[in-house]
């Protein structure tokens, strides 16, 4: 498991995630649409006005080439 804070580039060991009820059913819609289909590597569940988000995406430290550097660099080194 890696965990990103995009905002500042900075790499996040512990996190809380508050959602609405609507939210969570939006994430683990999401989550099964990434685990069963392979070409959805990953997916976006959005704040109800828009202002935060989530990327859940799923990732093979064998073939990493649809991730950036930064996320390539955090998957290998966990930096």
């Amino acid at each position: 498991m890696r965990i990103l804070d995009d905002d500042a580039s900075k790499k996040v060991d512990h996190v809380t995630i508050l959602l609405t009820r609507d939210e969570a059913e939006e994430l683990r819609i999401v989550f099964a649409n990434v685990l069963a289909n392979p070409k959805h590597d990953h997916g976006h569940v959005i704040s109800e006005d828009y202002q935060k988000e989530i990327i859940i995406a799923i990732y093979d430290v064998a073939d990493l080439s649809s991730f950036n550097e930064r996320c390539q660099r955090l998957i290998l080194k966990d930096e």
